[in-house]
């Protein structure tokens, strides 16, 4: 509800407490704003048709006022008490002056206090949301993100971000919480103000209520009596002066109150919205490190998935080497177990038939290459083996990270990502 609106609704409500043209209540209006919503139309409407109302009653209960005195004037043999009357009224009039005017102030006062109730609410609403929402979703993400593991539990820039978005919450709660102090002890002085001015005006009355009363009193009344004491039968010892001041003194400081407040609620209003906007500054900056880093760390899975499925496919096609190498190391067996059979055969020849001829050149020479043919396969078998059990090694490795990758997703785009969407820094 606007400025407009609380000072409708409190002009609407008020008594007239009137008793002349020249003595009707006083309407203060707070001066509008730019431009208002339908209601607000509405309601100015139905204000002035209110207020017209009211202006004619005003109006009727005035002329009743005038035809009274005017028959009143009428008894010339009544002249003394006459003039007492009108002295009386005139004096009622004054007091009923004095108290509309107190009555304005006390309303402006009013007016002052709903509003900054209102803008108290709203910086209470905003502290206790940045406490319980923002300030626990920002530390409870960092949390979190302490659950990551190996390598991913770095420093990066989303954990400088929240550190960032923790800090401007924290600021602006100080913010809030001064501005906060400054609105209490201008609603304490507006209360102060106020109990001077409901004194005033219960004075006031009081004088009303006692000169009234003089004033139906008729010479014919059973309760009148003369005193007959030593004493100034009228104690009074202040002069008019005096009352005048005392009323004006309090009018111009609820007036300079009143004044000292709208700008505290101008103040709140700038406030809030630089501090919503820093907080959505370093929101949005927050989301845009976690999208990054989230993105970067779908593309480090794939990769390591496709790495993954390459090293896959190399151990698959290394054991098939291996029981390969091991095939042909057993058919070389075969090949070596010929070989050396008929070297010994030949061995066996007697005389001069042991000879060094070509085909035991040939024999000799296919033992060695044999020979050479299975230490190289034996060397290829081991190395085949070792490359395999570091291939292994590797799978499992990157298993391991992509392991890891996949919490490090969980917590940053499932948990983390779900908390901060039902953070909201709406204005208050």
């Amino acid at each position: 509800m606007t400025d407009s609106q609380f000072g409708l609704r409190h002009v609407i409500g008020a008594p007239v407490a009137t008793t002349r043209l020249s003595e009707q209540a006083i309407v203060c209006v707070p001066p509008r704003s730019a431009k208002f919503t339908l209601a607000e139309w509405k309601l100015n409407n139905d204000t002035r048709s209110r207020n017209a109302e009211d202006q004619a009653q005003l109006a009727d209960r005035v002329l009743k006022e005038s035809e009274r005195v005017r028959d009143k004037t009428k008894e010339g043999a009544k002249l003394l008490k006459e003039t007492t009357d009108r002295r009386i009224e005139e004096r009622i009039g004054d007091i009923e002056f004095n108290k509309g005017e107190l009555m304005v102030q006390r309303k402006e006062i009013y007016n002052e206090l709903e509003a900054l109730g209102m803008y108290k609410t709203r910086l209470q609403d905003c502290l206790a949301s940045l406490q319980s929402n923002a300030l626990t979703i920002c530390r409870k993400c960092l949390m979190l993100r302490d659950g990551r593991l190996g390598i991913d539990l770095a420093v990066d820039n989303v954990e400088d971000a929240l550190q960032t978005e923790i800090t401007t919450i924290l600021g602006g709660q100080s913010l809030l919480k001064r501005a906060l102090e400054q609105l209490n002890e201008q609603m304490r002085r507006l209360r102060s103000v106020r109990y001077l001015l409901d004194r005033d005006l219960q004075y006031k009355q009081a004088a009303i209520d006692s000169d009234k009363g003089s004033l139906i009193l008729k010479p014919t009344d059973l309760c009148l009596s003369v005193y007959e004491g030593y004493a100034n039968l009228d104690p009074a010892d202040i002069s008019a002066e005096e009352y005048n001041a005392y009323s004006a003194k309090n009018i111009q400081q609820a007036a300079r109150e009143v004044s000292s407040a709208r700008p505290i609620r101008i103040f709140i209003d700038t406030l809030l919205k630089q501090v919503i906007n820093d907080l959505w500054t370093a929101y949005n900056k927050c989301n845009h490190e976690f999208n990054e880093r989230i993105k970067e760390t779908h593309i480090e899975k794939a990769r390591l998935e496709e790495m993954h499925h390459q090293t896959a496919e190399k151990v698959f096609d290394m054991q098939n080497n291996i029981l390969e190498l091991k095939k042909a190391l057993a058919d070389k067996e075969a090949y070596i177990g010929l070989a050396h059979t008929r070297l010994g055969r030949r061995s066996q020849r007697v005389g001069a038939e042991l000879v060094k001829d070509p085909p035991g050149q040939a024999l000799y020479y296919e033992c060695e290459s044999l020979r050479h043919s299975v230490e190289e396969l034996q060397q290829m078998l081991q190395e085949a083996t070792s490359s395999l059990r570091y291939l292994l090694q590797t799978q499992i490795q990157l298993e391991e990270d992509i392991n890891i990758k996949m919490n490090t997703l969980k917590i940053d785009e499932v948990d983390c990502m779900t908390l901060r969407a039902t953070m909201d820094y709406h204005s208050y």
